[in-house]
């Protein structure tokens, strides 16, 4: 799996986005609409994770897919 798949199907993915992150609000999900440095960004607000640590995070979620 990678980004741009996701991206592709962002709609497809947003249950499994939301599940990831419960404290994302689905106005964060939609937001993000599939890219990635707007999620990154608001797991960021929302985890008080700084840029390295929201990468990280997707990235282990991509490989999870």
């Amino acid at each position: 799996m990678n980004w741009d798949q996701i991206e592709g199907n962002w709609k497809q993915f947003t249950g499994q986005a939301k599940q990831q992150w419960g404290e994302l609000t689905d106005d964060d999900i939609a937001q993000a609409n599939g890219d990635r440095e707007v999620l990154e960004g608001k797991i960021q607000e929302r985890y008080g994770d700084d840029k390295e640590e929201a990468r990280r995070k997707v990235d282990e979620w991509i490989a999870s897919l």
